[in-house]
């Protein structure tokens, strides 16, 4: 399954949330996508924010990180991730 995340680093507390379907027409994105934003406390330096997500979608969708897969948007709010299945 892909999701779409907005991504919100630097933020005093974790949380995740469920918005919606993509507000973008993006290519090759099927609209049965769901968007989340995401806030998470690393900032946006070295990867370590991506992998903060990793972390807090592995919780949240109750699968190992290594599930967890970062598919665009490395160095951008609005990321494309993909759980596989266990």
């Amino acid at each position: 399954m892909k999701i779409i995340v907005k991504a919100k680093p630097n933020s005093k507390i974790e949380m995740m949330e469920r918005i919606g379907q993509p507000s973008l027409d993006l290519e090759g994105v099927r609209p049965s996508i769901v968007e989340y934003k995401v806030s998470i406390k690393e900032p946006p330096i070295g990867g370590r924010a991506n992998e903060a997500i990793v972390k807090v979608l592995a919780k949240y969708f109750d699968v190992a990180p290594s599930l967890v897969r970062l598919v665009s948007g490395a160095s951008s709010k609005r990321k494309v991730f993909e759980i596989l299945n266990q």
